[in-house]
């Protein structure tokens, strides 16, 4: 087998490929012509269907992209991908490189700059320089594989060149260029379809298709611009050069990177490309500035999600004229009425604009905006347009001064404004407009935890007339979910196994999964502490609420109009009804008790990493049950650091301080012998 002419010729084949395909798609610089590159194509993808043993996952054929998924699995990011703090001046910058200079103790150290894609950021993983596995960022911790999806995207190596290391991730951005932009709301314009706001969001929502041949045709490009995890003997000490190790790797680097010793150089840079952007087939919203040895980034380490280490120079928001033709109103998962301006079609920053923001009616009214005014209207960051204020000398008499309506435009339910809030709402979460999000949030990973229900499957499960609220997750049928497009025998039974299990439910996540105004997961908390059940909480008045600690006028007025609306109490009753727990047993309510009284009154836990027992909330909400406090740094002042898998930077905190850590098994332990903390 191993001398078999058939395999000594893909492999030739498959190198010369390989080699072709880096000098087009990464050099820029092919040396066949298209049909020498055919020819060489046609007769790899042959000699494969005449030998299926002989095809791998690295082959050049196989970017066209393999079967439909039904959902992506999560991935695990064992370096988090962090986000970046942003600066909008010159004064920004500076106080930034202030402050690194003051933690680092000299300001001559050298950063590169580079332009900031407005893409999608993605980690790709390299075994033995063969690409396994592609995945989103998501929420930095975890996000989706879409390794189907990138192994599409033509400049992203499926094999590395020259000698790869065993094991290598790097991060890169996948962004989708403005030409193929064009091109795809061209052919959506052509069969009557909506159009694609900007190729940032069509790009995202190419790389998460559930078809990787919809990914493939969209032509999406990458640039790499960062090593993640990487275990190998050689190891460059700065940024720069990391990026040159990876570009001889065959990896696309951007060749506008620059290298600065200086602010002055960071500012030229800036300056020179917030005007030449606009000659890239691409789009940019800022300059991406890092700090560039390895050894100042770690000294200088994170803050939260941001990286002290690096920060986007954001370009400025560009501005147009144009005349304000109407205002709607859209209704948002919290039943907030948000106006929207229905402009006159504008061109801002390379794309046509005909709706922008009006954030409510008082900055409506503070800002004089009238229906039939000449506006300025601006796309900051290069993507959400708002209107900036009007132009009065250009007002007529037919102007028209805005008030919102009186009745939800959705379901006619009356409109409620509450005290201090700039924002009118409908109350009935069974409004179709607020629905889909509540669908959304309701099975979310930090509610009811419906594992399989993703944001497409909501979407379907409405469409298809299945769900009309929340409580009719649980009268869900297998017959009914083997009628959906994609739906097999195994998912269903996953997600009906799902269902089942999330009835039981802390009552704190359910009532967090409801979805009331101002009732997020640490407010849930607190009213189960005081109420047992959630017939108990529907029946309380405003100053039993306010009597919790943590409970404002706001809070318990959006409590008490929640549950004075019919089809929010039909919807708890259904839930009852299916089974849901919406009571706790007394033993579960012990933040009632006075706290001094608890075992771990005085004890300050730090929790981080992944827990596989229990989500970090709940874990809180087991320590604050217990009289402790939870805080998201560590610090002198912290008593036990809760180190889950991939605990990052917080461990290492721990451990220079000498703070107590303790393992998710150790955790555990101690919630059910409490006092045992006290003698550790």
């Amino acid at each position: 087998m191993a001398n078999s002419p058939a395999l000594q010729r893909i492999q030739e084949l498959t190198t010369e490929i390989n080699y072709h395909n880096h000098r087009y798609y990464i050099l820029d610089d092919p040396t066949l012509s298209d049909s020498q590159y055919d020819s060489l194509f046609r007769e790899l993808k042959k000699l494969e269907e005449e030998n299926p043993h002989l095809l791998t996952n690295s082959s050049p054929t196989q970017r066209v992209g393999a079967s439909p998924s039904q959902g992506f699995l999560p991935a695990i990011h064992k370096l988090p991908m962090l986000s970046l703090g942003n600066a909008f001046d010159d004064t920004g910058v500076q106080s930034w490189h202030t402050r690194i200079s003051n933690l680092l103790g000299y300001s001559d150290f050298s950063m590169s700059c580079e332009l900031k894609i407005d893409g999608l950021a993605v980690s790709l993983i390299y075994e033995n320089g063969i690409l396994i596995r592609g995945a989103t960022r998501g929420n930095g911790s975890t996000g989706e594989d879409v390794t189907q999806n990138l192994r599409t995207v033509r400049s992203i190596p499926l094999t590395l060149l020259g000698s790869p290391t065993a094991h290598l991730e790097v991060r890169g951005e996948v962004y989708m260029p403005v030409e193929s932009f064009n091109q795809l709301n061209e052919a959506r314009a052509a069969n009557g379809e909506p159009l694609f706001a900007n190729p940032r969001n069509s790009g995202a929502g190419t790389i998460r298709q559930l078809d990787p041949k919809i990914t493939a045709s969209r032509n999406m490009e990458i640039w790499v611009y960062s090593l993640g995890q990487n275990e190998n003997e050689f190891t460059p000490d700065n940024h720069w050069d990391s990026l040159e190790w990876l570009k001889s790797l065959g990896f696309r680097v951007n060749p506008h990177n620059h290298r600065c010793t200086s602010l002055r150089e960071v500012f030229d840079y800036y300056s020179n490309w917030v005007v030449e952007r606009r000659n890239l087939p691409y789009q940019t919203d800022g300059v991406v500035i890092k700090v560039d040895l390895f050894n100042d980034q770690q000294t200088l380490g994170i803050v939260g999600r941001e990286p002290r280490w690096a920060v986007a120079y954001k370009f400025p928001a560009e501005q147009a004229i144009t005349k304000l033709l109407d205002i709607g109103i859209n209704v948002g998962r919290t039943g907030s009425l948000n106006p929207y301006a229905m402009l006159q079609p504008v061109i801002v920053s390379g794309a046509t604009v005909r709706y922008a923001s009006l954030h409510n009616e008082e900055d409506i009214q503070r800002k004089d905006i009238r229906i039939g005014d000449w506006v300025t209207i601006e796309r900051a960051g290069d993507v959400i347009p708002h209107v900036v204020g009007p132009i009065s000398e250009r007002r007529t008499v037919e102007a028209v001064i805005f008030k919102m309506p009186e009745y939800c435009p959705i379901c006619n339910t009356r409109v409620i404004k509450l005290d201090e809030d700039a924002m009118h709402r409908c109350p009935n979460t069974g409004c179709p407009a607020q629905f889909f999000e509540l669908l959304k949030h309701f099975v979310s990973k930090g509610a009811m935890d419906i594992d399989g229900l993703g944001e497409k499957w909501c979407q379907i499960l409405i469409s298809e007339d299945l769900v009309h609220q929340v409580s009719d997750i649980y009268s869900l049928k297998k017959h009914q979910l083997l009628t959906l497009d994609r739906m097999g025998d195994t998912l269903a039974d996953k997600i009906l196994s799902n269902i089942a299990s999330s009835k039981e439910r802390p009552l704190p996540r359910i009532l967090f999964a409801l979805g009331i105004f101002h009732v997020g997961a640490e407010v849930s908390d607190l009213l189960c502490g005081r109420f047992n059940s959630i017939g108990d909480l529907a029946g309380a008045y405003a100053h039993e609420l306010e009597d919790i600690p943590g409970i404002g006028p706001k809070i318990s007025e959006s409590i008490t109009n929640y549950f004075r609306v019919p089809g929010n109490i039909a919807v708890i009753n259904s839930l009852a009804e299916s089974g849901v727990k919406l009571e706790q047993a007394f033993s579960e309510t012990r933040l009632s008790a006075n706290i001094e009284d608890k075992e771990w009154h005085g004890l300050t836990f730090v929790i981080t990493g992944t827990l596989s027992s229990m989500t970090r909330r709940e874990a809180e909400s087991r320590v604050k049950a217990l009289g402790g406090n939870t805080t998201s740094s560590v610090t002198k002042n912290t008593d036990f650091l809760v180190a889950g898998e991939s605990a990052g930077s917080k461990l290492s905190r721990a451990t220079q301080l000498g703070t107590t850590t303790l393992n998710e098994t150790e955790f555990v332990t101690f919630l059910h012998n409490p006092s045992a903390a006290f003698i550790r």
